[in-house]
């Protein structure tokens, strides 16, 4: 691989791909002799892109046909398994060009329901089985809210890897090591900024100044404290700047989207000063980070997402988001069935 920005990030951290278009990661995985990238992250904005993309209609009507095998399309479950099945086959054709796992998000209305969620997880990962891509492979993500940390955490007793995403503060990080989630996926910037671009902030240097940077600095050195063996991946990245300044902050991985991954591959390399944060950890009273935040169905999580409005707001506003982008990729999938009913 030539001397790039990219190249250089993959030296430091390790580089995964949010994006479920296999001719992106087979683009920058062209140059290199093993995988260049980890992971592939997803979530249901991503998998409802590619529903609407002409070089995936084949795709989604293979999986369509598969549910139709079994559910009449007015059935209740009919549109969403045809978005499980659809979201496994996306994910297997980027497979090939991954050295670790493949991601899938559950739906947004089992958010704050344990059961529903843990019924969810299991049946992606039987999916992902059926379509030749063992457990050891897959990787669930959940929001972190409290019903999702303890479902992570039953997950873990099953043998389903599990990835805490939409975090937002440090109580929701120490509540996904306690589940012993596999990584932890803070959003550097809330969802919306990709829905809606003009509330999107520019900082001259992203690692010193954006009000994440601190958030994911600090859950780092955390995780160090405890002897976390979660990995923290943070994810909503808008900019190579905020590519830079994230791989100051040293988080074990980064999940670039397609286009930001392009644009590194054309940039040079930074210098080394250009990728020290100079940030201090800060200092947490030992109520917050020795509370059992998975006790009683995670009432303590719970009680500290209330206190902290801000990232409460940023995590429903996401789950809002989600729910919206699943409601239109079912509404498209009734929309094809109905036409070939």
């Amino acid at each position: 691989m030539a001397s790039t920005l990219l190249s250089q990030v993959g030296e430091l951290l390790t580089v995964d791909i949010d994006c479920m278009d296999p001719e992106v990661a087979k683009r920058h995985t062209a140059s290199t002799v093993t995988p260049f990238f980890c992971d592939m992250t997803s979530n249901q904005a991503i998998v409802g892109g590619e529903a609407r993309r002409p070089e995936q209609a084949a795709l989604l009507r293979l999986a369509i046909d598969q549910v139709k095998e079994k559910h009449n399309p007015d059935s209740d479950s009919f549109a969403q398994d045809v978005i499980d099945i659809f979201t496994v086959l996306l994910a297997k054709q980027v497979y090939p060009y991954l050295r670790g796992n493949v991601h899938a998000q559950t739906s947004p209305p089992a958010a704050f329901d344990i059961q529903k969620t843990v019924v969810h997880a299991r049946k992606l990962v039987g999916l992902f089985e059926a379509n030749g891509i063992p457990k050891s492979r897959v990787c669930i993500k959940i929001p972190t809210t409290a019903e999702g940390m303890v479902a992570c955490a039953q997950l873990k007793t099953e043998g389903i890897q599990t990835l805490a995403t939409c975090l937002f503060n440090v109580p929701q990080a120490l509540a996904a090591h306690q589940a012993k989630c596999v990584y932890v996926a803070p959003y550097f910037n809330e969802l919306r900024v990709h829905f809606e671009p003009t509330i999107w902030r520019e900082y001259a240097a992203p690692g010193k100044e954006h009000p994440m940077s601190q958030v994911i600095f600090d859950v780092k050195a955390i995780y160090g404290k405890v002897g976390s063996k979660t990995k923290v991946m943070p994810a909503s990245i808008v900019t190579p700047r905020e590519v830079i300044g994230l791989v100051s902050l040293k988080p074990d991985h980064l999940t670039i989207s397609g286009g930001i991954l392009d644009k590194l591959a054309a940039l040079p390399q930074v210098a080394p000063q250009d990728l020290d944060s100079g940030l201090k950890i800060t200092e947490f009273a030992e109520e917050i980070l020795s509370a059992d935040y998975l006790a009683s169905d995670g009432i303590l999580l719970k009680e500290a997402l209330e206190k902290d409005v801000e990232s409460t707001r940023k995590l429903n506003d996401a789950l809002k988001l989600f729910d919206e982008a699943e409601k239109k990729t079912k509404e498209y999938i009734h929309e094809i069935a109905m036409k070939e009913h």
